[in-house]
């Protein structure tokens, strides 16, 4: 029980470190470009990142609340807007 403790804190920590390297790969490209495109993406794995950080304090404290899922849909809800920003901006 305890090595499947450690082993779901690894992976999630894995996780987390994963999403936030991605947003600072999309922030660089950002900075680069001046694209709100890639603003958006970094802010969203950001989240991401914080996602899985809050997941497992909720785990670690016995429960899973809402709270992780409604992180995790603001960041999904981010992407669909970067995509429509991106979608609206191309037709003029």
């Amino acid at each position: 029980m305890l090595a499947e403790a450690a082993s779901v804190t690894f992976a999630s920590g894995a996780v987390a470190l994963g999403a936030a390297a991605v947003a600072l790969f999309f922030a660089r490209v950002w900075r680069d470009s001046g694209d709100r495109f890639f603003a958006l993406f970094s802010l969203a794995f950001l989240v991401f990142a914080t996602n899985r950080v809050v997941l497992l304090f909720e785990r670690s404290h016995g429960s899973e609340g809402i709270t992780a899922y409604l992180i995790r849909l603001a960041a999904f809800v981010l992407i669909l807007l970067a995509i429509l920003d991106k979608n609206r901006a191309s037709r003029r």
